[in-house]
């Protein structure tokens, strides 16, 4: 009893041994940002500056997107999208889109690799029973050629396989660097579920811009044909000539040929949204709202770029993959090391099957082994130089994520400091085509001028008005990429501060 007391007592110490045992990575030390600590000064436009000096200099970004409020990556997507329509439709794609399937699945796949690798650290303990009978040749007979020459062996135990006690560590950083590897992947779904949200979002309001487009078009069309059978009814009574019939068949036809490319548009726009939704849509959506930046928060918070170290998922999974490459170094350095092993077997034995636990039957035995590298062509020490370099690309990858997260909110704010004034630019323009369209027709139909000049004006009234459609997507797009961009998207709701 006391001989199996102090057998459980020195287990257990080498398995305090093991876990508790040194580790050989480099003390981590997050690499400094490499942005600037404030986002750029945006370009200061306002629309009607042609009445007096333009004024181009700049102010804060502060001036233009409000700093107080909800961080943007706290902001539930059902309170940034106020379209009852695009929210449905963000809920289908949160459940039906395969790209957040597989990254899900990417997640369980990281978990069990890092289970699996945790385990790697612990005993492994396994218990038996076998037999053996075999036919000996009369030299071989344990009891001499006159004894029987069938032999009969049976063994029962539990048994210890190949333990490595974890004294430098390698176990232990392999297991952390699996477990950032995991923490990696979770972040790395996250990305994707944002992206997602903007993606159904963009797509959205690209498949609203061409129904949008297609409804001016049909309604330039029936325009174009009322001014083609004026037109006409004057060329017939010999008032117009056949050139004027001829440029306003020109702009009938145009309209036409515009109608079917913007059709072809919408239904195209229409398949990249159900693809991105996941399923055909449901004939039981909401009504869409009305196309404009009503559609979505008129302003988001941008707090500071070291926010983003926080709350941009990317940078978070950046960051586990140089913790990770940092543990994979602990681990080459372990290599170095001697490694200590130990295998064990407490069991029963006896030449009969029916003596084997009785007593006096009980066996033991304790191999422990220590190996260490003496010679390996080399092959250890460049172990450790890839993990180095690969720490190295980590870093690299870690302060390039920083980089190009900064990019992006930059160029959202300088899109929300200059949209405002292109629509509103835009919309005196549409204001002002339509005036002079007006006033063209009157003087063609009064006999002052030709019809060269309503075709004139037709044309730039249609496209002032699409240009107005294309700029409001712009700018709802950019205040989209600039919510994604600022870690907005991985909330359904608020979150309460």
């Amino acid at each position: 009893m006391k001989a199996l007391m102090f057998r459980q007592t020195a287990l257990s110490a080498f398995v305090a041994v093991a876990l508790a045992g040194c580790s050989l990575a480099p003390d981590y030390k997050r690499p400094d940002a490499p942005v600037s600590p404030a986002w750029p000064d945006q370009p200061k436009v306002q629309y009607g500056a042609y009445s007096r000096a333009t004024t181009l200099g700049s102010q804060p970004a502060a001036d233009i997107v409000p700093q107080a409020g909800t961080p943007a990556a706290d902001l539930g997507w059902r309170e940034f999208f106020r379209d009852p329509r695009l929210q449905a439709l963000i809920e289908l794609a949160l459940v039906n889109n395969r790209d957040l399937r597989v990254a899900v699945q990417r997640v369980e796949e990281a978990r069990a690799q890092y289970g699996i690798q945790r385990g790697a650290q612990w005993p492994s303990i396994g218990a038996g029973i076998q037999g053996q009978r075999q036919h000996l040749p009369a030299n071989m007979r344990p009891g001499g050629p006159d004894s029987s020459s069938i032999s009969s062996s049976y063994q029962a135990g539990i048994g210890l396989t190949t333990f490595e006690i974890d004294l430098f560590g390698r176990l232990r950083n392999l297991s952390e660097a699996a477990y950032q590897q995991y923490l990696s992947t979770e972040q790395a779904q996250k990305t994707v579920h944002i992206t997602l949200v903007g993606s159904v979002a963009q797509s959205y309001f690209n498949l609203r811009a061409a129904e949008v487009q297609l409804d001016l078009t049909q309604r330039t069309l029936a325009s174009r044909q009322e001014s083609y059978d004026l037109v006409k009814r004057r060329f017939d009574g010999g008032v117009a000539s056949e050139l004027d019939l001829n440029q306003s068949k020109s702009l009938l036809d145009t309209a036409s040929a515009d109608l079917a490319q913007l059709a072809r548009a919408r239904a195209q726009a229409m398949n990249a949204l159900v693809l991105v939704v996941g399923t055909p849509l449901p004939d039981t959506l909401p009504p869409p709202a009305t196309f404009g930046r009503d559609q979505v928060l008129a302003a988001v918070p941008s707090g500071l770029p070291s926010d983003l170290l926080e709350r941009r998922p990317d940078i978070a999974a950046a960051e586990n993959q140089l913790l990770s490459a940092n543990a994979n170094i602990g681990a080459a350095r372990a290599a170095f090391f001697p490694t200590i092993s130990l295998t064990g077997l407490l069991g029963v034995a006896s030449p009969s099957l029916g003596d084997l636990f009785k007593g006096g039957q009980g066996y033991w035995s304790f191999s422990p082994s220590i190996t260490t590298p003496l010679f390996a062509g080399g092959s250890i020490r460049e172990g450790l130089n890839l993990a180095k370099a690969r720490d190295n690309i980590a870093v690299a990858q870690y302060e390039q994520t920083i980089q190009q997260a900064f990019r992006e909110v930059s160029d959202a704010l300088a899109g929300e400091a200059t949209y405002g004034a292109q629509l509103d630019a835009q919309r005196a323009l549409q204001d002002s085509s339509a005036r002079t369209l007006e006033l063209s027709n009157l003087r063609y139909t009064n006999g002052i001028d030709s019809y060269l000049q309503v075709q004139t004006a037709q044309v730039d009234f249609f496209n002032a008005q699409l240009a107005l459609v294309q700029t409001g997507l712009a700018a709802l797009i950019n205040r989209v990429e600039l919510y994604k961009a600022l870690g907005g998207g991985w909330e359904e709701t608020t979150k309460v501060q």
